[in-house]
């Protein structure tokens, strides 16, 4: 169970990090600025396991894969939204977060709302509702479990040489 934070259609890298934060040498120096101009005091009340819903196209803007690294350095369980950029979305699972379309959430929910969400189901519930997600394939939960594609790679590649 997490809190939502709910964000609008069109929400760009910009918005989740802006980019005079992009000069800090290390995630954690950036993840306090996440979604500033938007919600200057999300970063201080995010915490581990909360979700991220957005309307349609989140994640657009920019390549800069900082912004899904904020919010996984921040604890954020998943992003949840209508559509995702692709660049965001490939990031998202190259880092190892969760990002889950779900066409039917974000109408049903508000700020602060608790949400419940199983990613091998492919629901998610709240508000005495449940909702029909992206259900991820085995192979994609694997990838996200071992913390990315990066990581499995390595994994991976650790293991043949073992």
């Amino acid at each position: 169970m997490g809190t939502i934070f709910r964000f609008h259609t069109d929400v760009d890298t910009d918005q989740i990090i802006a980019s005079q934060y992009l000069l800090f040498p290390t995630v954690d120096e950036m993840k306090a600025h996440a979604f500033e101009s938007l919600d200057p005091d999300f970063a201080s009340k995010v915490q581990p396991g909360d979700f991220v819903v957005a309307d349609e196209n989140f994640g657009c803007g920019s390549s800069r894969e900082q912004a899904p690294a904020v919010l996984k350095a921040l604890g954020v369980r998943a992003v949840v939204a209508k559509s995702f950029a692709r660049i965001f979305y490939r990031n998202s699972i190259n880092i190892g977060l969760p990002v889950i379309v779900c066409k039917d959430l974000y109408d049903h929910v508000k700020d602060g709302d608790q949400m419940e969400l199983s990613l091998s189901e492919g629901i998610a519930r709240v508000n005495g509702q449940e909702f029909v997600c992206t259900k991820l394939p085995p192979y994609m939960q694997s990838i996200l479990d071992q913390g990315g594609l990066i990581a499995s790679l390595n994994q991976e590649e650790e293991a043949t040489w073992e």
